[in-house]
C-alpha cells in the first residue's frame, strides 16, 4: 500500500535527485564565462517547487518507464522554466526585486547578465534533450519548443504584458470576454509548460495515445488550478511565505482570476479544476505510485501557501 507519507517521501527523493543533477549541468559548458555560469546556477539552483520536472518523471513512470531515461527531459524543462522566471523578473517585464526569498537574477548580477543567463538556459535545454535517443529526442524538442514559444508560454506572456499596458482596449480589440481571455492566456502562459512536461514524460515512457490524452486533460486543469491559486495568493499571501512581492498584480494593472471572479468564486473554480484533473486520471492504474503522486500534487494546489 502506498500511503500519503510514502508518496511524499518518494517525491522528496525525486526532488533531491533532480537537485543533484542540476548541480552538475554547468560541466556541459566548461569554456563558458564564469559570471554567466554563476548567474545561471544562481537562478537554477535557487529552490522552487520543481513541479514541471516532477511531472515529466511521473508521466514517464505512469507510461511504464522506470523514469531513468526521463531525466534529460526533466532537466530541460526546469531550465526553460527558470529562463522564463529570470526574464519575467526583468524591469521591462514584471520588474521584481525578489524571487524565492532572495534577490532576482538581474539584481544579484546585472540586467544584461540576467538576459544572457536566461538565453543560455533556454538554448542549453535543447542541448540537454539531445541526450535522449534520436526519435524520442526529436519529439521532445518539438513538444518543448512549441510549448515555450509564440503559441505557448511566450505568447501567453505577451498577452499578459499587452493587457497591463492597454487594459480593456486590448480585450475590445481582440473581441474577447475577460474570463475567456484569462483562460486562453493561461492555457499558454502557465499551462503550456505543464502539458509539455507530461507529454515529454509520456513520450519517453512510450505511452499510448489514450494515456497521452488523459495526461493532456490533467495538465489543462492542473495549469488552471495552479494559476487561479497563484492569483489568490497574490491577494492573500505574505511576502515571507511567497518569497517574492505580493499584491503586485492589481498595482500593475493586470487582469487576474480574482479581479475577474472575486476570491470565493476563484476558490470554487480552483477546486473544480482539481476535480477535473483527478477525473482525467480515472482510467489510469490507481495502484501505480506515479498515478497516486499525480493525484497528490494536484490535490494540494488549493491549499498551497507559496
Amino acid at each position: 500500500m502506498h500511503t500519503h507519507e510514502a508518496i511524499s517521501a518518494w517525491l522528496a527523493e525525486l526532488r533531491a535527485s533532480l537537485q543533484t543533477r542540476l548541480n552538475c549541468l554547468d560541466a556541459l559548458w566548461p569554456d563558458g564565462p564564469q559570471r554567466l555560469l554563476s548567474a545561471m546556477n544562481y537562478s537554477l539552483l535557487g529552490g522552487g517547487k520543481r513541479l514541471r520536472p516532477l511531472l515529466v518523471l511521473l508521466a514517464a513512470r505512469l507510461s511504464g518507464d522506470n523514469d531513468a531515461d526521463a531525466w534529460p527531459a526533466a532537466l530541460a524543462i526546469e531550465m526553460v522554466h527558470t529562463y522564463s522566471l529570470i526574464h519575467d523578473d526583468l524591469p521591462a517585464m514584471d520588474n521584481d526585486d525578489f524571487r524565492r526569498g532572495r534577490a532576482t537574477c538581474h539584481k544579484q548580477y546585472d540586467e544584461a547578465t540576467a538576459v544572457l543567463a536566461g538565453d543560455a538556459l533556454l538554448t542549453g535545454a535543447f542541448e540537454v534533450l539531445t541526450q535522449l535517443p534520436s526519435p524520442v529526442a526529436c519529439e521532445c524538442i518539438r513538444i518543448l519548443s512549441r510549448s515555450a514559444g509564440a503559441d505557448g508560454m511566450v505568447g501567453g506572456q505577451e498577452d499578459d504584458v499587452r493587457y497591463a499596458a492597454c487594459g480593456q482596449q486590448y480585450l475590445t480589440d481582440s473581441g474577447r470576454e475577460p474570463s475567456d481571455f484569462l483562460n486562453r492566456m493561461h492555457h499558454r502562459k502557465t499551462g503550456a509548460l505543464i502539458r509539455a512536461a507530461l507529454l515529454m514524460g509520456a513520450t519517453v515512457g512510450g505511452a499510448s495515445d489514450s494515456l497521452k490524452e488523459s495526461l493532456i486533460c490533467y495538465g489543462n486543469s492542473f495549469g488552471l488550478a495552479f494559476q487561479i491559486t497563484d492569483d489568490i495568493l497574490d491577494v492573500l499571501g505574505t511576502e515571507q511565505a511567497m518569497g517574492k512581492r505580493v499584491a503586485k498584480d492589481a498595482g500593475a494593472g493586470k487582469l487576474t482570476f480574482v479581479t475577474c471572479w472575486g476570491l470565493e468564486e476563484s476558490r470554487r473554480r480552483a477546486k473544480l479544476e482539481v476535480e477535473h484533473a483527478l477525473a482525467a486520471l480515472a482510467h489510469c492504474d490507481q495502484k501505480n505510485p506515479a498515478c497516486l503522486a499525480l493525484q497528490s500534487l494536484v490535490s494540494e494546489l488549493p491549499e498551497r501557501t507559496h
